[in-house]
């Protein structure tokens, strides 16, 4: 193996296809590479296998042909270096507040076990409910609970799938926040599904948009914005409207998105 080395990609992504049992084609041939601490977002149409994609990622399936490493290790199940954040919080309801974030850190010595979730409670603000049980907490305030879970074992990669789509405005604002700010301790390499092309915006790197029937990557856009983001910003605003148009491209037909001249396709949305 060779050395890790600032350049070395965390996340290496070797030509991935899942085809299930009925011969249906979820993924093909999907190549990714994902640097130490970049966020990448992944975006696309319905069926284009995103969620497939995190299992495969997370070891939680397994792909028909090709590769995942993390830190050149072949992940074939779930492995501590991979966290996971769903859509649902999946909180332990028999655990408190503070039970649930420590739940991964069991082989830690007790101080450092306690010092970990404080420091994590403290970044969420959720520090006066860490005695508080799941089912006395707001959706927002589960979320949280479910973030600071995953930072808190300091994975090297941290896989989202639309942590934030059942909730409101407001509360995603904050929890946007609060999540650079975790992310901001230890950096571990992201990569989030969503179907908010502003949160992507927000967020992300890096923006991939995935082309459905068989899933597929189609485009990647460069962000290039400085952090923290505006959301009302001009150039936030065009990056926006950048990713907008490579989305609506990878709904056309393959042979029309091809075929189109650029200026064409860039307005057409």
């Amino acid at each position: 193996m060779q050395p890790l080395t600032q350049d070395t990609p965390v996340l290496i992504v070797d030509d991935l296809s899942k085809t299930y049992a009925d011969g249906t084609q979820a993924l093909a041939g999907i190549t990714l590479s994902v640097r130490p601490g970049e966020i990448v977002a992944l975006i696309g149409g319905s069926g284009c296998g995103k969620t497939t994609l995190l299992r495969l990622i997370a070891g939680l399936d397994q792909a028909s042909r090709g590769r995942v490493q993390v830190d050149g290790e072949t992940i074939r199940e779930p492995h501590p270096n991979v966290g996971v954040v769903f859509q649902e919080a999946r909180l332990l309801p028999w655990l408190d507040v503070a039970g649930n974030v420590g739940f991964g850190l069991a082989g830690l010595a007790r101080s450092e076990r306690r010092a970990r979730v404080a420091r994590a409670l403290e970044r969420i603000g959720l520090t006066e409910h860490s005695g508080r049980w799941p089912r006395e907490l707001s959706g927002g305030q589960q979320q949280r609970v479910a973030i600071a879970r995953a930072f808190v074992t300091n994975p090297r990669v941290l896989l989202l799938d639309e942590p934030f789509s059942a909730l409101d405005a407001f509360t995603r604002r904050d929890l946007h926040d609060q999540l650079l700010s975790l992310w901001g301790e230890t950096k571990p390499t992201i990569l989030l599904v969503t179907h908010d092309v502003g949160e992507a915006v927000t967020l992300a790197d890096r923006v991939v948009v995935m082309r459905p029937r068989p899933g597929r990557l189609d485009e990647t856009i460069d962000i290039g914005l400085a952090r923290p983001r505006d959301p009302v910003a001009a150039h936030h605003e065009g990056a926006v409207r950048r990713v907008m148009a490579a989305l609506d491209r990878s709904l056309r037909p393959a042979a029309t998105h091809q075929t189109l001249a650029p200026e064409t396709r860039a307005a057409w949305w």
